[in-house]
């Protein structure tokens, strides 16, 4: 399962390594101690909206630029059975989920401007790779972003 403060802070922190600064800068920016910072960034913490302003404003950006993001990536997500909400079960049935095997499996969902690959190494790690077209008039240009779900 995919957790929406894990989606949250790899957008922020995808920001802020585009712009090549460090946790440091940013922390100072936002009035927000550094570790904070880091625990966002890697979906530890959730941050209140106040928090979020703060850090979007230390970053240059809108926190409705980095929330719409976070809501492309959270829609194709959805799309991937399993990932966001538990697979159904097989056949329409009602009987138990088959377990997950151990080989990982893998999934792929796009809308177009946001493709989400799917890796479930075991039942409790799966990894979301999102990769989004950045400049709509250069179809080229895509940034990826991985969020580790437990």
């Amino acid at each position: 399962m995919v957790l929406l403060r894990r989606v949250i802070g790899d957008a922020l922190r995808a920001r802020r390594q585009g712009q090549h600064r460090t946790l440091r800068e940013v922390s100072t920016a936002a009035n927000v101690s550094l570790g904070y910072l880091s625990e966002i960034e890697r979906g530890q913490k959730e941050a209140s909206s106040e928090l979020l302003t703060s850090i979007c404003d230390a970053l240059g950006a809108r926190l409705s630029e980095v929330l719409r993001e976070v809501s492309d990536t959270m829609a194709v997500a959805e799309q991937v059975e399993g990932v966001l909400t538990p697979p159904l079960p097989r056949g329409g049935q009602d009987k138990p989920l088959e377990p997950i095997s151990a080989r990982p499996r893998t999934e792929v969902a796009t809308d177009g401007q946001v493709s989400v690959t799917v890796r479930r190494e075991n039942p409790l790690r799966t990894t979301l790779r999102t990769t989004r077209n950045t400049r709509p008039t250069n179809p080229g240009s895509t940034r990826g972003r991985e969020v580790v779900g437990v």
